[in-house]
Formats: structure tokens, C-alpha cells, sequence
């Protein structure tokens, strides 16, 4: 009979020690990605650029429905179309001319608007070097765990993003600024999404690791508008971001959809522009990559084996920037809001 208890007793350490090594081979495995973030950006000013605006408010719908909440997206707008003495209906912004996504809505937060919309700003947002008395909620708090969606639209030429159309940022200080972030550990991976014309000149120059890009056009290439709403008088929304979303608003925050499947959004035939894509600096398989490690949210898991030792598999998770989290076992995380 002790035989047999000391049978037993070394088949549950073993187990037990299995188990411990197993799940923190996982933990190893799943520490570089800890908390998403969004930096989302319309350049342009002027009433007939309202398709770049509801470009931007788009995404920013989006990312927050799938889970990245305000408190970790940058939302630059250059121009408040919603309250321009053009617009027919006030307060609203449309991306479709049936009118019944208002995707200005009323939980909006803007972080940076009108002027302040600059290279310099945008740049200082980046990598991290704003003034002291900046508030939290304009800026990027990321780390070495974060995944980082920047998403660009606007008015673009071969190597150039024009802002307020009275100023650019070239492909060239758009790569540098990625490195500047690379070297003080304030990414993960990045997507880089942008929408203008010869967009993916602006992705040409990058060479800091761990990037994925794609463009709306290639170099020689026109982005092209979607559609008119006869009642507001405008293009309201551009061709390759109007098939983004309709990919988008088919998965939840649970979606097993992988960015091979986002990258070959747009073909020719739809977008009339090439769709331009760079994955040389990206390490991971796309196929392996799902959709929400960019669009989507990071949430905190743990796992308790058989002797109660609980390892957490995601130790940090998207922390607003306005509230500290209680550093014990059992914090509460804020709801995410839609």
C-alpha cells in the first residue's frame, strides 16, 4: 500500500512539474505581444476632402468595436466636417450614401484637431517626445509589448504625405520616425496602413524590423474615391478604406480571420489602384496572424495548474492612460466601451 501512495504521489509532481513547464513555455512564447494600440490620421483640410475624414472616423469605428478602447487610440482629424456650415445635416459625418452610420457619433474623443494637426505633432506622437505638460490622452504610452495600427489618409505624391495642405512629411522622416520607436522599445510590431495616392512610396524607405505595410496605390498610381452622396454634394468615402471596412465589419472580437485574408482586401478590379504590400520586415507567417493583433484588443489570462500556482500568460494588458490599475492579484479591468 506506502508503494502504492508513493506511486501516486510521484505521478502528481511529475504532472505537475510537466504541467509548470508547459504553460510558462507558453507564457515565453506569448509575452512579446501584451497591448494594442491606434494612431489614426486624416491630413486634410477643406469640404471636398470629406472622404478623408469619414476615412479616419471608419477605422477609428472599427477598432474601437473590436475592442482597443479610446484611451489607447490617437485620433488626429485636420478638419471638423461635422460642424462645417456645408454640411446638410450637422453634427454628422457618413461613409456610405444611404446615410445610416453616423460614424461621427457621440462617443468621438479627437486628440488632436484643425491645427494641430502637423508633421511636428504627429512625429512628437511617434516617438515620444512631447512636452511635459502634454496630457496622457494625447499621447502614445506604448512599450515593448505593444502592437501598433497607424493608419494614414490624405493627399500623397512619390515620397511625400501632404498635411494642411501647406506642409509634408516624406517617406524618408516617416522611416526614421519608426526607427526612433524601435530603438526605445515602443513597439512590438507595427501595421502601417495608408490610403493616398502612390501611397506605398511611403513605405519604400523603412528598415527598422518587425513592420507590415500596405498601400492603397502603387508609385504612378491614383487612390480613387468610391462614391458620391448626391445630398451632401461629395465623395464620402475612398475606395480601398470603403473594402477594408466591409472586411472589417464582417468579424467580432473574437475573430479567427488572419491579415493574409485583410492583404488581399481591395483587387484591381474593385479598387481600379494596385494595392501595394511589404512583408519583408515582418518576421511572423500571415496566415498565422489574426486580424485583432491589430484591430482587435489584448486581454489578460491565467492559468492555475493542479498545486494552485497561477501563471499569468498576458502580463500586461491595455492600460488606460488616465487610470492605474491596482497592482494585485485580482484587478479590475474597465469595461471596454463601443
Amino acid at each position: 500500500m506506502i508503494c502504492f501512495f508513493k506511486l501516486i504521489t510521484s505521478f502528481l509532481i511529475i504532472s505537475n512539474v510537466l504541467a509548470d513547464n508547459a504553460l510558462e513555455q507558453f507564457a515565453a512564447n506569448s509575452k512579446g505581444h501584451t497591448n494594442n494600440w491606434a494612431v489614426l490620421v486624416d491630413t486634410s483640410r477643406f469640404w471636398f476632402n470629406y472622404r478623408h475624414v469619414a476615412n479616419v472616423l471608419s477605422i477609428y469605428r472599427s477598432v474601437k468595436r473590436l475592442g482597443i478602447p479610446d484611451s489607447q487610440i490617437i485620433l488626429m482629424i485636420a478638419d471638423d466636417m461635422a460642424c462645417n456650415p456645408r454640411n446638410p445635416r450637422p453634427a454628422t459625418v457618413f461613409n456610405n450614401a444611404k446615410q445610416h452610420i453616423n460614424v461621427y457619433g457621440d462617443d468621438v474623443e479627437v486628440d488632436y484637431r484643425g491645427y494641430e494637426v502637423t508633421v511636428e505633432n504627429f512625429i512628437r506622437v511617434l516617438t515620444g517626445r512631447l512636452p511635459p505638460e502634454t496630457p496622457r490622452s494625447k499621447q502614445l504610452l506604448t512599450d515593448e509589448g505593444s502592437n501598433i495600427l497607424i493608419y494614414l489618409t490624405g493627399h500623397g505624391g512619390d515620397g511625400f504625405l501632404k498635411f494642411q495642405d501647406s506642409e509634408e512629411i516624406t517617406s524618408q522622416e516617416m522611416a526614421d520616425a519608426l526607427e526612433q520607436m524601435w530603438q526605445k522599445q515602443r513597439y512590438n510590431e507595427i501595421f502601417f496602413m495608408i490610403d493616398t495616392c502612390q501611397a506605398a512610396s511611403m513605405y519604400e524607405k523603412f528598415y527598422s524590423p518587425n513592420i507590415l505595410a500596405v498601400g492603397s496605390s502603387l508609385v504612378g498610381e491614383d487612390s480613387l474615391s468610391h462614391h458620391v452622396d448626391a445630398s451632401i454634394g461629395v465623395y464620402i468615402i475612398d475606395r480601398y478604406t470603403y473594402y477594408a471596412l466591409e472586411f472589417l465589419e464582417q468579424c467580432g472580437a473574437g475573430s479567427k480571420r488572419t491579415m493574409a485574408e485583410f492583404l488581399r482586401v481591395c483587387p484591381k478590379s474593385q479598387c481600379i489602384s494596385t494595392v501595394g504590400i511589404r512583408t519583408d520586415l515582418f518576421k511572423r507567417r500571415l496566415t498565422e496572424v489574426p486580424i485583432t493583433d491589430f484591430f482587435g484588443s489584448v486581454r489578460p489570462v491565467e492559468l492555475t495548474v493542479l498545486n494552485n500556482h497561477t501563471i499569468p500568460i498576458i502580463k500586461n494588458v491595455n492600460k488606460p492612460k488616465d487610470s492605474v490599475l491596482k497592482k494585485n492579484k485580482y484587478s479590475f479591468v474597465p469595461a471596454l466601451s463601443y
